[in-house]
Formats: C-alpha cells, structure tokens, sequence
C-alpha cells in the first residue's frame, strides 16, 4: 500500500520570501499597466490627442518614482527575510526547543 503522508506545512519565513520574491517579479508588469494608464484618457470623444498633456508626463514620472520605491522596499524587505534564519541559527544547540514545542502546540 501506499505510504500515508503527513500535511505539508512550509516554514513561515521561506514562505513569506517567496511571496517577496513573487511580489519582484510581478512588479514590472504592473508598473507597465499603470504606467500606460494615461493612454486611456483624452482621445474619442474630446479635442485632445490620446495621452496628451501635463497631467500624462506627471503621472508617468510618478509611476516610475513609485515602482522604484516599491523595488527598494521588496529588496530591502527580501534582504531582510534572508538575513532572519541566520540570526535564529545559534539556538540551533538545543536551547529554546522547548518553548519552540510549546508555541506549536498553544
């Protein structure tokens, strides 16, 4: 017969890294959609070309400044998340198991 697993359960931080590392990676095709958000506006309808005017040029150049702060902070936040298990790895020598068993089980 067929051996019975157990649940498969992911740790918590390489979880969240991975959700970063998703985040990085979906990031340029959002900032490419908000980034051509003005060609919807002017166009049909009105006297003035598609994209045109000061409030398109604003607004490009905010998306861009805002995808670059998004990035910083996914970086930073991945760096972040990788340096973690490195800072729990001296507790490796058996100390602290305990309270470990007993915040799994409360």
């Amino acid at each position: 017969m067929a051996e019975r697993r157990g649940p498969l359960y992911l740790a918590r931080a390489s979880y969240r890294r991975r959700r970063l590392i998703d985040a990085l990676r979906l990031l340029p095709f959002l900032m490419f959609g908000l980034w051509l958000l003005p060609l919807l506006w002017g166009g049909e309808g009105t006297d003035r070309p598609v994209g045109a005017g000061a409030r398109a040029f604003l607004h490009v150049f905010v998306v861009w400044a805002l995808g670059i702060a998004a990035a910083a902070l996914l970086t930073r936040r991945l760096a972040r998340a990788e340096t973690a298990p490195e800072r729990a790895a001296p507790m490796q020598d058996g100390q602290g198991d305990e309270s470990r068993d007993e915040e799994a089980e409360g």
